[in-house]
C-alpha cells in the first residue's frame, strides 16, 4: 500500500477477511481513493495511525479485542481521524454498538455491503464510496474519552424556570441527515420529561438502521421515541420517527404515512413533512433542519415561516456537512441560525405554555 497524495487515503479496519477483500474491491474501483493500509483488529488500527495519517477509516463494529466502539474512542480521544462505521443491519448487537460509535465520534453509519452478486450490490458500494469521500473533508476534533458505558450524566432543564414568555408553537417538525444522529441525540437529551408539543424527525439513515436509533435515542431521552405508525395521535411530549420507505405527514391530530412513489429520490422526505405540518399547524409549527447533504427540506422550511412558523437552522460549525441548512439559510428560510444545544434550549421556549395533546 503506498501513499499517494493526489488521493483520499483511506485505512480499512475489518477481521473479516472476505469483507477487507470486498471493501478493497469497491474503494478501489474509483480512482480518487487510495487504500493506504488494513487493519484486523482494533490495537492494529490504533498502532498503525501511530505510524500513518489516513484520511478517513472505515470501521467494523464486531472485532476480537478491542471492538469497533472501543477503537473509536481511543482513535477520537488521541489522534482523531473522520470514521466511518460500517455495520450490518441484521444483527442487533451490531446496530445498537454502531450507534455508540457514533456517540463516540464515528461521522456515519453505512451498511456493510453485500456481495457482487446481489441485487443491491451497486447501490451499497455507490454509498459507501460518496460516504468515504464525504467524510474525508470533515474537520475532527479531538473528543474527551469516558470509560466503557460510563457517560457524563444527562441534564433535564425544567422549562418553566428558563423563559417566561409563553409561545403558541403545538408541534416541532425536524429534518437530518448525514451526520444527524448525536445532534438529535443531544437535542432530546436537554427537552425536559414535561416538554410541550410532539416532535417529529425525518432522519436519513440506511435502511435498517432505524429501531436501533430509536432504542439508542430512549436510553438519552427523558422523552418517550416511537417509530411513526400510521394515524398514530400527536402525543405532547413524544417524539416520532418517520419509518424506512414512508413519508410522513400530519394532520390536526394524528400522523399520517404514504408509502413510496415511483422516482421519490428521498423517502422519508424532509420536504414532505415541512409541507404538511406548515399546511396545517400554520404559524403553531416550529421547523428544525440540522445536518446532511443535499437541500430536502429548504424550500418547504419557506413555506413554515412564510405561514409565520418559526425556523431553526443548525450552524456550520456543528454541522458534519452543511448542505442542507446551507440551502435552507440560502433562501431566507431561516430565523435561528444555531447549535444543537441553544436549538434545544430555543424548542424548550418556544413551546412553553402549551398544554395537552394536540
Amino acid at each position: 500500500m503506498t501513499l499517494n497524495l493526489q488521493s483520499i487515503n483511506v485505512l480499512i479496519v475489518d477481521d473479516s477477511l472476505v469483507a477487507r477483500e470486498l471493501l478493497i474491491y469497491i474503494l478501489n474501483s474509483d480512482p480518487e481513493i487510495n487504500i493506504l493500509g488494513i487493519a484486523e483488529n482494533g490495537e492494529k488500527a490504533l498502532a498503525f495511525i501511530k505510524k500513518h495519517k489516513p484520511d478517513v477509516i472505515t470501521m467494523d463494529v464486531h472485532m476480537p479485542g478491542l471492538n469497533g466502539y472501543e477503537t473509536t474512542q481511543k482513535i477520537m480521544g488521541t489522534q482523531p481521524v473522520p470514521i466511518v462505521t460500517v455495520s450490518t443491519a441484521v444483527d442487533e448487537q451490531s446496530v445498537d454498538d454502531s450507534f455508540r460509535s457514533m456517540e463516540a465520534g464515528a461521522l456515519a453509519i453505512v451498511e456493510k455491503p453485500r456481495g457482487i452478486d446481489d441485487p443491491a450490490h451497486r447501490q451499497m458500494a455507490d454509498h459507501l464510496i460518496k460516504t468515504v469521500k464525504l467524510m474525508s473533508e470533515v474537520k475532527v476534533v479531538r473528543r474527551r474519552m469516558y470509560p466503557t458505558r460510563t457517560k457524563p450524566p444527562l441534564r433535564f432543564p425544567d422549562n418553566r424556570k428558563l423563559y417566561g414568555r409563553r409561545s403558541d408553537i403545538k408541534i416541532v417538525a425536524m429534518g437530518v441527515s448525514t451526520g444527524g444522529p448525536p445532534v438529535v441525540q443531544t437535542i432530546l437529551s436537554l427537552l425536559p420529561s414535561n416538554f410541550e408539543a410532539p416532535v417529529l424527525i425525518v432522519q436519513h439513515i440506511a435502511a435498517g438502521f432505524l429501531h436501533g436509533m430509536a432504542d439508542w435515542l430512549r436510553k438519552e431521552s427523558a422523552l418517550p421515541v416511537h417509530i411513526a405508525a400510521h394515524k398514530d395521535s400527536l402525543m405532547s411530549g413524544h417524539v416520532y420517527l418517520a419509518p424506512d420507505n414512508y413519508h410522513m405527514g400530519v394532520t390536526r391530530g394524528s400522523i399520517l404515512l404514504s408509502k413510496k412513489k415511483p422516482g421519490d429520490c428521498i423517502c422519508p422526505s424532509v420536504s414532505h413533512l415541512f409541507r404538511s405540518v406548515s399546511e396545517v399547524f400554520k404559524e403553531n409549527a416550529a421547523g428544525v433542519i440540522l445536518t446532511g447533504m443535499g437541500r430536502d427540506g429548504a424550500e418547504e422550511l419557506l413555506l413554515i415561516k412564510n405561514y409565520k412558523g418559526v425556523t431553526i437552522a443548525q450552524n456550520k460549525e456543528s454541522c458534519v456537512v452543511f448542505g442542507m441548512p446551507e440551502a435552507a439559510v440560502s433562501l431566507g428560510a431561516v430565523q435561528y441560525v444555531l447549535p444543537p444545544d441553544k436549538i434545544a434550549q430555543k424548542l424548550i421556549q418556544l413551546v412553553r405554555g402549551h398544554h395537552g395533546n394536540i
